[in-house]
């Protein structure tokens, strides 16, 4: 059966998905919502969607069975909003990470799919790069021991502009909800949810945070260093350390296509484990495969996975001095 996907957001986060679908034989773009009607129909005549409209429009659309699948990718604090509404609607949905700006707006998104029993997934997609994917196999066959450390850094220089989304806190903005969330997700995914949270950085004149330090600790000892930042490239290069040994995902973490594995006393291995595309079409054939299988969560990337990192991410804001607040959308 071909999955019909409802498209929420024209941007270059939307744009990038949309065009892996089309490497998906049995997915088609069915709707484009946008608060801009017009930028909706230019998206739909780029990607070759079947109709547009406003978000009211898409949700609307979910709910008389025209579109199978909502994917959201507006600025963070407007994933709550249209979250919420599409699964009033009955309709299932994949939230781009940060999946929203607050805790307690995303512990309310996930109360309602729960209880609705309707699919809801973050779209993490760095969980499902086959090398990432990968990693996970091989730390579960205990090629490196028992995992004790895992270090990550994600830095991009991006030049202050306060109104744009990556600056403005009205819109989610800052290097902790942008960046940090890979490198806290990576570690929260192998090491679980940590018992402490220590967070320090640095800010913007409009209070955005421009850099953290993030260091998450277990009561165990087990630990995760890691780092992000919009004033500063940095290598993106992340480390799992183990009892036996250690694997690289060498740069860019996120979408890596080459994992190192270094066992103790041994010769370092280098496995080659490339995309499709731009590395987004993995997670959308996860969320197919859940529908088709009547998952209402993905066991790769569970709900409760995502609210772990979602404390981590608040207790980094809190202690940086940073306060969200989730959106208001017409809808």
């Amino acid at each position: 059966m071909t999955t019909r996907w409802g498209i929420a957001a024209t941007g270059r986060m939307a744009a990038a998905f949309t065009s892996d679908l089309a490497l998906l034989p049995d997915a088609e773009v069915a709707f484009v919502g946008s608060r801009s009607p017009d930028s909706a129909a230019d998206f739909a005549g780029r990607f070759g969607a079947g109709a547009s409209g406003t978000y009211a429009d898409l949700v609307a659309a979910g709910r008389a069975g025209d579109v199978d699948v909502v994917y959201v990718a507006t600025p963070h604090p407007q994933h709550h909003a249209l979250a919420l509404a599409a699964i009033e609607a009955g309709t299932p949905l994949l939230v781009e990470k940060a999946f929203t700006a607050t805790l307690a707006g995303a512990e309310e998104v996930v109360a309602a799919a729960r209880a609705a029993e309707v699919f809801c997934m973050e779209a993490m997609w760095t969980r499902f790069q086959p090398a990432v994917a990968h990693v996970g196999e091989l730390v579960a066959a205990g090629e490196i021991g028992d995992v004790v450390l895992v270090q990550a850094d994600f830095g991009a220089h991006r030049a202050f502009d306060p109104v744009s989304r990556l600056f403005d806190l009205a819109l989610g903005g800052g290097s902790v909800l942008d960046l940090g969330v890979y490198p806290i997700s990576l570690a929260q995914h192998l090491l679980g949810r940590p018992d402490r949270v220590t967070a320090t950085g640095t800010l913007y004149p409009n209070g955005a945070d421009a850099s953290a330090a993030i260091h998450l600790a277990w009561a165990d000892g087990r630990a995760a260093a890691l780092t992000c930042s919009l004033a500063s490239s940095t290598p993106g290069r992340a480390v799992i350390v183990g009892t036996e040994g250690s694997i690289e995902l060498e740069p860019p973490f996120h979408h890596p296509e080459r994992v190192v594995v270094r066992r103790n006393g041994e010769e370092p291995e280098a496995i080659e484990r490339p995309a499709t595309g731009r590395g987004y079409v993995h997670q959308a054939e996860e969320v197919q495969r859940c529908l088709a299988a009547g998952l209402t969560e993905s066991p790769v990337m569970p709900l409760t996975d995502t609210l772990d990192v979602q404390w981590v991410l608040e207790e980094c804001l809190d202690q940086l001095g940073i306060a969200m607040s989730e959106a208001l959308v017409e809808l």
